[in-house]
């Protein structure tokens, strides 16, 4: 027997709560219709970034509240957090991926369209660099309000809190690299090299982003330990 669907609990204008609470009649609002499209193409263009810009920002809302749950302490909530932020940004570099299905030819001619926009001015990434830089402080004040050094922290057991934290802001780190590289990849694919983005900006600049670290701390003590050899003692003041 057919169930009957319930009716619409939730207030404004949609046919189903879904669509009320998920917004698809405005979302779906966002993408250029078809005859606006100089390559059908375009659609795909737009939704990978836009849905990268969805990502973003849940990232940046993560990495905000692992920083109020470092603040007060809690270490494990942040790793928690942050590990979430990082897995964010490995379906950002996935998703990524299709975009290498965009034949040369006709990203050509969808390219006069984005004007001068660039990656460079997105929102989210700005946001998410600024969150990065606000932990990096947080999580160095940690360590020296408790008078040991990331390299005391690598010295001690994995199973420490304050062990697994760093780890989990190496991994988002390096997911920021990973990203960085596919776009590169995909960018010079497209495009090719030694040419300009819509920028100006040479396009293989993009691949000296891929080694910049945004928790230099944390690969400075890796450094430090090859260079010196750990010791089996924890440090802890």
């Amino acid at each position: 027997m057919a169930v009957s669907p319930l009716p619409a609990v939730l207030p404004e204008a949609c046919a189903t709560d879904y669509a009320r609470y998920m917004r698809t009649d405005e979302l779906l609002a966002l993408q250029k219709e078809p005859a606006e499209w100089v390559h059908p193409d375009e659609l795909l263009f737009q939704i990978v970034h836009q849905s990268t810009e969805l990502w973003l920002k849940l990232t940046r809302s993560q990495l905000s509240r692992a920083l109020t749950h470092l603040g007060a302490g809690e270490v494990g909530v942040a790793e928690l957090l942050v590990g979430r932020a990082a897995e964010a940004l490995r379906l950002i570099t996935e998703h990524l991926r299709i975009l290498r299905s965009l034949p040369p030819a006709q990203f050509a001619v969808i390219r006069p369209a984005l004007g001068n926009g660039s990656g460079f001015e997105s929102p989210g990434w700005r946001l998410l660099r600024s969150a990065t830089t606000e932990l990096d402080i947080a999580f160095s004040r940690l360590l020296s309000s408790l008078r040991v050094t990331a390299v005391d922290v690598y010295r001690g057991q994995p199973s420490d809190p304050l062990y697994r934290l760093a780890e989990a802001l190496v991994e988002f780190d390096e997911r920021i690299a990973l990203w960085r590289a596919e776009h590169y990849s995909i960018a010079t694919r497209v495009i090719g090299q030694g040419v300009l983005g819509t920028r100006r900006t040479p396009v293989d600049s993009l691949s000296a982003l891929i080694s910049h670290r945004r928790f230099p701390m944390l690969w400075e003590a890796r450094t430090t330990l090859t260079q010196g050899g750990a010791h089996d003692c924890p440090r802890r003041g």
